[in-house]
């Protein structure tokens, strides 16, 4: 399967139109309660494979952009988000040193390969200003076997240290690596009550026991 703006956008209404109001509300408490003490209220930040938008329209930043293929992506951001319709792996249209963070979700999977990986990890780096940090979720590898699979547009098999390697070849310190971070999906139609995600991100010791998703941070030196 190619990927292609069609395809991208079908795919997100077959796995996420039913549940678009509930990961708006989910991805509100992430930004505040756990990845605001990444993103000051005047940093530049950009979303990569910023899908339908949930982290970049809920975070408090000074300016913000969107990276994506999907062209719904631009329908769903605020009015104050620029959005980038672009291949990833290419030249990003912004500035060298003009992004304090980069932050990207359930994203690098879906690349067609590694070296599409290693491209798109170079362009982060070089748009990032000095002491930038680029903030990686996905799902990792290591506790899903063979479930994994089971998204036909998942390509590159990760896991928390591959990523943390990739960054540090790419020039990056990295200053966190968590194995086990969130659960692994919302696509397959859970719907857990919303107090108990507060809980979750507060009492980390539960990671242990339900986190399927790595968490990699890295920083510009």
């Amino acid at each position: 399967m190619s990927i292609t703006p069609e395809s991208l956008q079908k795919e997100y209404q077959l796995r996420f139109g039913h549940l678009a109001d509930y990961r708006q509300s989910v991805w509100q408490i992430l930004c505040s309660e756990f990845f605001s003490k990444y993103v000051s209220p005047d940093a530049r930040v950009l979303d990569l494979g910023a899908g339908w938008c949930e982290f970049i329209n809920n975070v408090k930043a000074g300016q913000k952009y969107a990276m994506d293929l999907n062209p719904d992506t631009e329908k769903r951001l605020s009015p104050d988000i620029r959005f980038l319709h672009q291949d990833c792996s290419t030249k990003w249209d912004l500035e060298p040193g003009s992004l304090d963070v980069v932050f990207t979700s359930n994203f690098l999977e879906h690349l067609p390969d590694k070296d599409g990986v290693t491209r798109t990890i170079a362009q982060a780096y070089e748009c990032l200003a000095p002491g930038g940090c680029l903030i990686c979720l996905g799902p990792n590898i290591k506790f899903l076997n063979g479930a994994y699979w089971d998204f036909y547009d998942h390509y590159v098999a990760l896991t928390e240290l591959a990523v943390e390697e990739v960054l540090r070849l790419e020039g990056f310190d990295v200053e966190l690596c968590v194995d086990r971070f969130l659960p692994y999906s919302m696509s397959q139609g859970s719907t857990p009550p919303l107090f108990l995600l507060r809980l979750y991100l507060k009492f980390s010791f539960l990671w242990r026991f339900a986190g399927k998703q790595f968490l990699v941070v890295g920083r510009k030196k």
